[in-house]
């Protein structure tokens, strides 16, 4: 490939020594006839992390005041940037050092604008959280609908799309690839390691906040393409409304008629539908290749989080009616 240039965009808030670690990864990438600009999207942090990205060569962005958000940061560091590609990474990665090198060969295809690869949990060793959710990052390798907070972009895609959508907290990522795709571009996802991801969770608090997070943006995309000819999460949307909605009240009305009748039978019902459930799921997750007790667990976090996720849709529903707007829903320690 002849030479290029590539715009790397690091955004985070609070990161402390995870920011230190994703430089380093970036300073090590192996990317010949590659020159690579590093610029660094703060949003107001209070743990020195400007100070940090200055001392790794970045040029530092600090947004403050006014809504923030990822969306926001993102758009801040690319219209700040000079190169064809962007490389937007979250502050909490390291990146795989042939990735770069790998991922601008695909740029060649003149209808590619994203480029994505695999993201796996560093530590998924750490906690049972990150053991679970690390299967969330698996997908299939190929063309797809949308990329995750990790992925090079040709600049012209934004310029022609106007880049992410500020006003989002959650989901920016896939509301740019519907407007990409609609523009008639591509974005594919190679079969290659692109990034290590750090989700440092640990308690439960964090994953019913990141579930919410995760409903808050269902709701507020499905809103947003609901009138189109490619109703953007709408589905998914649906399918949590009526599964969370049922996983909430299907206990209560067990437990209801378990001392109505005076009987086990219900509780035992309840039990047994549970445990088909979460078979079927196990046994469905089983191409992604881990250990059986993990795909169980998996399983049970497939449709527990549907609880959370709901409570998540139901909060921006009515936002939404009342004409507020959400505010920066964090679930990560600094």
């Amino acid at each position: 490939m002849p030479e290029s240039a590539l715009s790397v965009i690091v955004v985070g808030r609070n990161e402390g020594l995870r920011l230190a670690r994703c430089l380093e990864s970036i300073r090590d990438m192996c990317c010949p006839d590659v020159q690579v600009e590093l610029i660094y999207v703060d949003s107001d942090s209070n743990d020195g992390s400007m100070q940090r990205a200055e001392r790794y060569g970045a040029n530092v962005i600090e947004l403050c005041g006014g809504k923030l958000s990822a969306a926001r940061a993102r758009n801040a560091g690319w219209q700040a940037a000079s190169a064809p590609f962007v490389f937007f990474l979250d502050g909490d990665t390291i990146v795989d050092r042939d990735f770069v090198a790998r991922a601008l060969l695909e740029f060649e295809n003149p209808r590619v604008m994203v480029v994505t690869g695999h993201r796996r949990e560093i530590h998924p060793e750490a906690s049972i959280y990150n053991r679970v959710l690390d299967l969330d990052w698996l997908f299939e390798p190929g063309f797809a609908e949308y990329c995750g907070g990790d992925a090079i972009m040709r600049r012209t895609a934004l310029e022609q799309t106007g880049g992410f959508n500020a006003s989002l907290i959650a989901g920016e990522e896939p509301d740019l690839c519907w407007r990409i795709r609609s523009n008639g571009g591509r974005i594919l996802h190679i079969d290659a390691a692109m990034t290590g991801h750090d989700l440092a969770m640990v308690n439960w608090r964090q994953y019913c906040r990141r579930a919410i997070r995760t409903g808050h943006a269902y709701a507020e995309i499905a809103g947003l393409f609901e009138r189109t000819a490619d109703p953007l999460w709408s589905h998914a949307s649906r399918h949590n409304a009526i599964h969370g909605s049922l996983y909430m009240f299907a206990p209560i009305a067990a437990v209801s008629a378990a001392i109505l009748d005076r009987s086990w039978v219900p509780l035992l019902l309840l039990l047994l539908g549970a445990l088909g459930l979460i078979l079927r799921t196990a046994l469905r997750a089983g191409r992604r290749r881990t250990s059986l007790a993990t795909l169980i667990l998996f399983a049970i976090h497939s449709h527990v989080q549907q609880v959370p996720i709901f409570l998540g849709q139901v909060r921006q529903w009515l936002n939404s009616r009342q004409g507020q707007k959400s505010a920066l829903i964090e679930y990560k320690n600094g």
